[in-house]
């Protein structure tokens, strides 16, 4: 249950945080941090959770993460159901806190709530296409990360700011096309308060980060130090 809890804070922080960036503090002409300010975000809450509860529950506060650790051979299969709904509960009360804040401002409007999408609601007006290759390939990319930073030989007491820096990296390189999901349980949580098209669009965002992670995963055992003895 600690484990579980740890993974719902942890998610909560990522959602309020990294989303949090994008619909507060993003757009502000003068003051406003850009993509590259909420790409640093969602990183910054990773490190900062890494170290928080890293020795608590892994810090996984992704579903796509806990598969392709399952698939590497990483974590177990008997808490994969608990940990992606303790993720999916907390990325919704990250969301909460976030609209709550949001629409405390006179003359709120919900807008894209930093929800994922393609198409018409791509920030660069990509396409599905487009879309579904960018998440595999960026979600494959931070599972590489995560099951090497965390392996045993690994150096030691770095595994959080690697991950925290990959994530970054990959906001910079994927929000124009899709927001940058990388993670069901953060395009959940917005999804559910814009609704429409962000719902009708969310299934992209459950298969390929999960397609992703999962090919990481079999990739990483493969090229592991222990698959070859």
């Amino acid at each position: 249950m600690k484990k579980l809890i740890a993974e719902f804070i942890g998610t909560g922080w990522l959602v309020l945080g990294g989303c949090g960036s994008a619909v507060l503090a993003a757009g502000f002409p003068e003051l406003g941090i850009g993509f590259a300010g909420v790409a640093l975000a969602f990183g910054l809450t990773v490190v900062t959770m890494a170290y928080a509860i890293g020795h608590i529950s892994g810090c996984h506060l992704n579903p796509a993460v806990s598969i392709g650790l399952w698939v590497g051979g990483r974590f177990d299969g008997k808490d994969l159901v608990p940990y992606i709904v303790a993720q999916v509960l907390g990325g919704l009360a990250g969301a909460g806190i976030l609209f709550l804040i949001a629409s405390g401002k006179p003359g709120f409007e919900l807008g894209g709530f930093a929800a994922n999408g393609y198409g018409e609601h791509s920030p660069g007006g990509y396409g599905l296409q487009a879309a579904l290759v960018t998440e595999v390939a960026m979600t494959f990319m931070f599972l590489m990360i995560i099951l090497g930073a965390t392996h045993k030989q690994a150096p030691a007491g770095l595994a959080g700011l690697a991950i925290g820096l990959g994530l970054t990296l990959i906001h910079l390189i994927s929000i124009p096309v899709t927001n940058t999901s990388v993670n069901p349980a953060r395009s959940t949580s917005q999804a559910l308060f814009v609704g429409d098209w962000a719902l009708s669009q969310l299934w992209l965002f459950w298969v390929a980060p999960i397609v992703g992670a999962a090919l990481a995963g079999l990739v990483y055992k493969w090229l592991s130090p222990e698959a070859s003895k």
